[in-house]
């Protein structure tokens, strides 16, 4: 017997109960825009910009139409192109890669290590040759990466550190926001993000004006005085609508993150079911949770049992990104990144978003602990 009942669905992410509390002024953001026709870049985009910037405690942000264009934009930057290397986790969304394949570059995957689920270290150097330019570690679910070790590891090869802060909006290394470790940090606000636009749109951070005004000239078909192309660009730019709010949905993030993190600790402490693993967080690592993910032996019966029980988890990611049919070129074959294929084979993302009421938390926890079926 389950100490509370739930009777209606549990699903994985359920947005509605957000944008009810701040339609108002989220509206009326979408008036000013309209007011002021700032569709596209201008004055709301620079606001964002400047409220983000401050948020990761860097020196510039710069807004963009998605996240994966982030990330291409950044290697970009770097210089990085055909013939290059970059190492990315094997374990990840696959933007991660696409950001380095569409730069011309070649994406060369790391398994992840058996507890944290993230890029491995330890698998790094054996994998750097005269062809390596960068590192995209990734704050994987919301945790960041080890990032000192990884900061090592490029400054002994001579090589960037770029941050995939995608699913990292508030989270903390030691204290310090992520976003301004590496050369350049990459983040997406895809509409179910922490913090995510009505809308698509991306962001980049970093400390160095030099790759500030880069991605600038970038984002805007490589120029900076209209008509004037000093560069190959993109048409690349955040629109007016979508940075309207998310500059009203940053005013909420901490708010929103912390209730994030009271779920997440809810489900540590109260799930003891020895069939479930749950991801490591090292002391260092402070995440935000935009994804609570869990291991089992069986994923198929434990998610048939969740669903009969009015409970809907998500799976991220059932397929590495080295084992794509879209990298089949490269030569990744099953056995080459085993914890990253573990993971696929087995993870389950639990329901996870700020609006998740005690009652659910404690069903969910409840409904968890007694699955017997391994």
């Amino acid at each position: 017997m389950y100490k509370s009942i739930v009777k209606q669905q549990i699903p994985f992410l359920d947005l509605r109960g957000q944008h009810q509390q701040i339609k108002a002024q989220v509206f009326e953001a979408f008036d000013q825009v309209y007011e002021n026709t700032a569709f596209s870049g201008g004055y709301f985009v620079e606001k964002f910009e400047n409220k983000f910037a401050e948020f990761c405690h860097t020196e510039f942000a710069i807004g963009v139409n998605n996240g994966t264009s982030a990330l291409q934009l950044a290697i970009i930057a770097l210089g990085i192109g055909p013939g290059d290397e970059v190492i990315v986790p094997a374990n990840t969304f696959i933007a991660t890669a696409w950001g380095v394949s569409y730069a011309g570059a070649t994406p060369v995957f790391v398994d992840c290590t058996s507890d944290t689920w993230q890029i491995d270290p330890s698998k790094i150097e054996e994998k750097i040759t005269s062809r390596t330019k960068a590192i995209i570690g990734v704050h994987l679910y919301g945790q960041p990466f080890n990032l000192e070790a990884i900061d090592e590891i490029c400054k002994n090869h001579n090589l960037f550190m770029i941050e995939d802060a995608a699913q990292a909006q508030g989270a903390n290394y030691k204290n310090i926001p992520v976003g301004g470790f590496g050369e350049m940090a990459c983040f997406s606000f895809y509409p179910g993000k922490n913090l995510g636009a009505c809308g698509e749109a991306g962001g980049i951070t970093t400390n160095n004006e030099n790759y500030y005004n880069a991605l600038k000239s970038l984002r805007n078909h490589g120029c900076v005085e209209r008509y004037y192309h000093d560069e190959v660009g993109y048409n690349m730019r955040m629109g007016g609508l979508e940075a309207a709010s998310l500059n009203v949905k940053l005013n909420y993030l901490p708010v929103w993150n912390q209730r994030r993190k009271e779920i997440a600790a809810e489900y540590r402490k109260g799930v003891v079911n020895p069939h479930i693993r749950i991801q490591a967080q090292p002391v260092w690592a402070d995440s935000i949770y935009h994804l609570f993910v869990i291991v089992t032996e069986n994923r198929e019966d434990l998610m048939s049992y969740l669903n009969d029980h009015n409970i809907f988890p998500g799976m991220h990611y059932p397929v590495p990104c080295h084992l794509q049919k879209a990298y089949k070129n490269l030569g990744y074959k099953k056995g080459d990144c085993p914890n990253a294929e573990y993971l696929a084979e087995h993870c389950l993302s639990l329901p996870m978003y700020a609006e998740l009421s005690d009652e659910n938390v404690d069903y969910i926890i409840d409904v968890l602990n007694a699955y017997n079926h391994g």
